[in-house]
């Protein structure tokens, strides 16, 4: 099974663990270079800033179905990630999740790290990746599967004291807010969506949004309006309320201040997005983006990086463009890892994955900062 570790504001606190592969970003992308480590017996983490797995896809759009996805007329983003979970669930991948990685450095020529696929530890140059919590992942090769960076949510002044608590920035999970009286803010799809997805559930919805006119499809928009979500345009949340968690808000609309009950709020406002620490590690950027060769390496030795954060002639953003990117990436880090290998792995069908999980990486915390010297 995977082998789950939450970061800031989760369980644990500082970790260290070594692995082959360290793949940065936990979205469709990174959890398939998971299953191809795996399934060339490698080992793997997996550090992700948000607090569960799925990127984009979770934050965003975890309940709207995708149509691109190769082999599925349609699945929702939830049920995508769930199922890049299950497939790799044999390897028992560690996910560092609630961390985000500041750094990246190198180790030692002939230092150990991993598994070795089980033929010993494979030696070699590597890498030492940094969290913003101390933590650090050791290994042989990185993937940098970040999308377009760490999406940080915009939020409301007076909801920041209840994130936790009531407020939330996106929904991966509608049952988490059945019953309750629910205020969505804001006028793009994912606002509007998620209103109409909560409205059979919750005990009430209230969209608010601070312009007369949304931004989200036309479509949705009439819908919302025929649904039983109550609608207040040119308003907004301008204050939060509550004991140990949200329990109502108020809405100034117009001349006009409501006092709604509200045990969630989802401020679905968007998100900032930048290519953060992951610019500062010596890698070659195009456009804000990592430069890559056919083989998916960059400028830095076994580093190598795959989706939606990676730049090359003729590429086209999609997430099963994603897929093959992982499996090339991962496939030429295997070789370079363990030299005289296959390029190519084995056919699936002629392999079990328990044939050829690795051990399931040591996850131990780590040592304390050594104390300053006085002078």
């Amino acid at each position: 099974m995977n082998v789950t570790v939450t970061g800031a504001g989760g369980i644990g606190g500082a970790i260290e663990t070594t692995v082959d592969i360290a793949i940065v970003g936990a979205g469709p992308a990174g959890l398939y270079a998971a299953y191809c480590a795996g399934f060339r017996g490698l080992s793997a983490a997996v550090v992700d800033g948000l607090d569960e797995p799925g990127g984009q896809v979770s934050a965003m759009y975890p309940e709207k179905l995708l149509y691109d996805v190769a082999g599925h007329p349609g699945i929702t983003g939830r049920g995508l990630i769930d199922n890049l979970l299950r497939q790799a669930e044999p390897f028992r991948t560690a996910h560092l999740l609630g961390r985000t990685a500041v750094s990246l450095d190198p180790r030692e020529a002939g230092a150990a790290h991993g598994n070795g696929g089980g033929q010993g530890p494979a030696a070699g140059p590597g890498w030492t990746l940094g969290t913003d919590d101390g933590s650090r992942v050791h290994a042989g090769a990185v993937v940098i599967a970040a999308g377009l960076g760490r999406f940080v949510p915009r939020t409301l002044p007076c909801s920041v004291p209840y994130e936790g608590r009531g407020v939330a920035y996106h929904v991966p999970r509608l049952d988490a807010h059945a019953g309750r009286d629910v205020v969505v803010v804001g006028g793009g799809d994912s606002a509007v969506d998620w209103a109409l997805a909560l409205a059979p559930l919750a005990r009430s919805v209230t969209l608010v949004h601070r312009r007369g006119t949304f931004r989200a499809h036309e479509h949705s928009v009439r819908l919302v309006y025929a649904s039983g979500v109550r609608v207040l345009t040119d308003a907004q949340v301008v204050a939060c309320h509550g004991a140990d968690r949200l329990e109502r808000v108020e809405v100034r609309a117009a001349e006009d201040t409501l006092i709604l009950p509200a045990q969630s709020l989802v401020a679905a406002l968007g998100f900032s997005s930048g290519p953060g620490p992951v610019a500062d590690w010596g890698l070659e950027l195009e456009h804000r983006r990592i430069r890559v060769d056919r083989s998916m390496r960059t400028n830095l030795p076994r580093v190598y990086a795959v989706g939606d954060g990676c730049t090359y002639p003729g590429r086209v953003p999609l997430i099963s463009v994603g897929f093959g990117e992982a499996g090339t990436a991962v496939n030429h880090a295997a070789v370079s890892l363990r030299p005289g290998e296959r390029l190519a792995p084995e056919h699936s069908s002629d392999t079990s994955p328990g044939d050829t999980a690795p051990a399931a990486p040591a996850v131990r915390p780590a040592p304390a900062a050594a104390a300053a010297v006085p002078a």
